[in-house]
């Protein structure tokens, strides 16, 4: 087992417009790409827990051609929100550090 940040060359969060964050999981390797990729660890209903979102609102996108993994999810609050803590959505990933990829 391998943690997903152990894996990937990059993983961050950052707004996808004023109502979505989206998560960057890039590789270097083909082969972290491809084991993170094929494991079936990070799944919608894994997301949706982690963030407490509906998992039908999850999207997570594979880009085999960058070797990256794209995630996109509804933030809580608009960006700029009185209640919004992140207004750039840059510390939101953190959660995704430990997953455990076999």
């Amino acid at each position: 087992m391998a943690k997903l940040i152990e894996l990937a060359r990059v993983l961050r969060s950052k707004n996808a417009k004023v109502l979505q964050l989206t998560f960057d999981i890039m590789f270097d390797k083909k082969e972290n790409y491809e084991r993170v990729k094929n494991s079936g660890v990070l799944t919608e209903k894994l997301i949706s827990r982690l963030y407490k979102v509906k998992e039908e609102d999850v999207r997570i996108i594979n880009y085999d051609f960058a070797m990256a993994i794209k995630i996109t999810i509804p933030r809580r609050y608009p960006c700029g929100d009185e209640m919004d803590t992140d207004i750039y959505g840059a510390q939101q990933h953190a959660p995704l550090i430990d997953i455990e990829i076999p």
